[in-house]
């Protein structure tokens, strides 16, 4: 009675495990030969991703039946005395189990940069887990031959209806790859890459973008949707669209300064001109065709490259670096699509996204191009030059952070490179890495800052981002630029009247101080420290920088002052400034960032990186003067000068943000001359 009572139960439970195989087998057929052709076969085609998507599913169906199998397997095998085949087979399903608690980690989640060595171990698992599967199954094989009753197991266990339904699966998902991959390609229009305008017009030649120097892989435009949308990369990377939101980058176009400047260029020179300003302010009207008669620039509200700015691909989407000389001499180059990349439907574009989380190889390689990363990719659009077809005068320098920087010592390619171990990129002071919840993220939960930090205070503070401009400012007073008051020292004077010889008097220093109504000389030496390249840097013309030297006595009275501002926001013109003033052919003060009319400069004073500059001032101490006086030097910066800034902002001009980068403070004693001795 009790030998049939458990004859009964075993046969049950082999029963439920034939019942949940039947379903198990084909799903791991069908998740592991999907697996294995998607990693070693290369390349990123349409029936790989198919192919991925069948694998997902594949893998949840396998992952359903897997635990309950195992529980019914090891139940029905616990009486097995075969060491090896016990082992193995606790190996195996330990492997399987591992496999799937990864794999759905994955399909859930999805991928990420700190979590990479997931997606290596579950493919590792997935080679060891068919090695030990192979011993199990041998060393099972090899007990059958022994015990007939094991073989009769055996063989029932893989019954007819799980080998049926194997051959199903693998022929549905073959069949459903191959002509999910045929519709696709056949039916699916995707991108149209052709100018948005028509009877679009080389006004500058044959080149599309002249007198931009872009380019692009195939010399054609770019379909709206390849470079536009970044929006849509905040499915993913949350933090760092919301920094980019916040940046100067994502304001290239909408920039009040920029607009009236491009509307100006487009009144005067027409707006196939503007090309050479929106291949670095507005990329997505420059590539996608909008700019000839008929089309809309990125100063327009009514564009997309207005809210675009230089937008997520307008870098990500560079390849390499055309030349150095600038102008946007950068080459775009289209990423590998995921399935309905281009596609507006909500659920398409689902899935599209999805693909991108569980297989990101493809994403990575064309969003982390070894590009972004060079400073060659700055010098593209912070490097300038201006041509004969644009000013009718000739070829002109102009801005040219880049080569600044390759003269600095921070570039590690200079006689003064001892001073640092490692080359200090552009990237590293603008982009610095920070923590942050992102899939990017490193292992140590960094992300590269999109804040793009640099010099421009106006764009913050009239969009009311007090952070990012509190965020700036303090960038600018980080100690990258200082300023040093050389305290006055008589080569004649006194300390005291007691005698000190000859010999060591070289050694002493001289005292500090200033007679009543002395003409007073002294040096403001302000040093550019830790700026990669010259300082001021960019738009030297528009941008005022100067120094604010001010002298008082002890009550507070005001001896000397220079650099003051007005209540009108004027800077004194006495002050002394680190600024450009460029020109036209006729000699007249070329004042509104019109570019195009300037042949040269009449004034150009900036310091070059790890270098000074010192300006002599000069004097009067009055009797009446307090003792001691108080003597201090500050180095202002205003984004706009206040010609500029009343011709873009109007009134407002004179409430823009003024910053403090740097400031040194010395007191000065003052003395009596003592009346000259008579002699007798």
């Amino acid at each position: 009675m009790s030998t049939n009572l458990k004859k009964t139960r075993s046969l049950s439970t082999l029963q439920l495990e034939q019942h949940k195989f039947k379903y198990l087998l084909p799903a791991l057929l069908v998740s592991s030969i999907s697996g294995f052709s998607t990693y070693f076969v290369a390349g990123h085609s349409v029936w790989q991703q198919w192919a991925v998507l069948s694998h997902v599913v594949s893998g949840a169906v396998l992952a359903l039946f897997l635990i309950p199998y195992i529980a019914l397997h090891v139940k029905r095998i616990l009486g097995n005395r075969k060491l090896w085949v016990l082992i193995s087979g606790v190996l195996s399903a330990a492997m399987l189990a591992a496999m799937a608690l990864s794999g759905a980690y994955i399909a859930i989640w999805g991928q990420s940069e700190k979590l990479r060595w997931l997606f290596e171990w579950h493919v590792r698992l997935a080679f060891v887990f068919m090695a030990v599967l192979f011993f199990h199954l041998f060393f099972y094989g090899l007990d059958t031959v022994v015990n007939k009753r094991h073989k009769k197991i055996f063989l029932e266990n893989i019954d007819v209806e799980a080998k049926r339904l194997s051959v199903y699966a693998l022929l549905f998902g073959f069949c459903f790859i191959l002509f999910a991959s045929i519709l696709y390609s056949q039916f699916y229009t995707g991108y149209k890459d052709q100018a948005i305008v028509n009877n679009y017009q080389y006004s500058y030649g044959d080149h599309p973008f002249r007198p931009s120097e872009t380019e692009t892989e195939l010399n054609t435009f770019v379909d709206e949707k390849r470079i536009a949308g970044s929006l849509n990369c905040a499915e993913c990377h949350q933090q760092i669209v919301d920094q980019w939101r916040a940046s100067i980058h994502s304001q290239a176009a909408s920039d009040v300064a920029y607009v009236k400047n491009i509307n100006l260029l487009e009144k005067t020179k027409g707006i196939a001109a503007t090309r050479y300003c929106e291949g670095c302010h507005a990329p997505v009207a420059l590539l996608t065709g909008q700019l000839s008669p008929g089309g809309m620039h990125g100063g327009n509200e009514d564009s997309v490259a207005f809210h675009e700015g230089v937008s997520c691909m307008a870098c990500h989407g560079v390849r390499d670096v055309v030349h150095l000389k600038g102008v946007a001499s950068y080459r775009f180059a289209q990423p590998e699509d995921y399935l309905f990349a281009a596609s507006d439907n909500t659920i398409a574009t689902k899935l599209h996204n999805y693909l991108i989380s569980v297989r990101p190889e493809q994403h990575r390689r064309d969003m982390a191009r070894d590009v972004l990363a060079s400073p060659k990719l700055c010098a593209s659009c912070h490097v300038q030059f201006m041509d004969k077809n644009l000013n009718n005068w000739g070829w002109l320098k102009m801005q040219d952070e880049y080569s600044a920087w390759l003269a600095s010592a921070f570039s590690n390619q200079t006689d003064q490179s001892f001073a640092h171990e490692e080359a200090q990129r552009c990237q590293d002071c603008h982009f610095p890495l920070l923590k942050g919840d992102d899939p990017s993220a490193d292992e140590q939960g960094q992300i590269v800052s999109h804040l793009s930090i640099a010099a421009n205070t106006v764009i913050p503070w009239l969009k009311g981002d007090n952070d990012h401009l509190v965020r700036t400012q303090e960038f600018l007073r980080s100690g990258k630029i200082k300023v040093t008051i050389d305290p006055p020292r008589k080569k004649q004077a006194t300390q005291s009247k007691f005698f000190v010889e000859q010999e060591i008097r070289p050694s002493l220093e001289t005292p500090s101080y200033y007679y009543l109504g002395d003409k007073a000389n002294l040096n403001v030496v302000v040093s550019n420290d830790f700026v990669g390249h010259n300082f001021p840097g960019g738009t030297t013309d528009i941008n005022e920088v100067w120094i604010d030297f001010k002298v008082t006595d002890a009550q507070d009275k005001l001896i000397y002052r220079s650099g003051e501002v007005s209540k009108d926001g004027i800077v004194d013109k006495q002050a002394h400034f680190y600024r450009s003033i460029p020109i036209d052919r006729y000699g007249k003060h070329v004042w509104k960032h019109d570019l195009f009319n300037m042949t040269g400069n009449i004034y150009k004073n900036s310091i070059p990186s790890g270098k000074s500059d010192i300006v002599e001032y000069a004097f009067d101490v009055p009797y009446w003067a307090q003792s001691p006086i108080v003597i201090s030097a500050v180095v202002r910066y205003r984004k706009f000068n206040h010609q500029y800034g009343q011709w873009v902002l109007g009134d407002k001009a004179k409430l823009a943000p003024i910053t403090d980068m740097a400031s040194d403070v010395i007191t000065v004693p003052l003395r009596q001359k003592a009346p000259l001795a008579k002699n007798f």
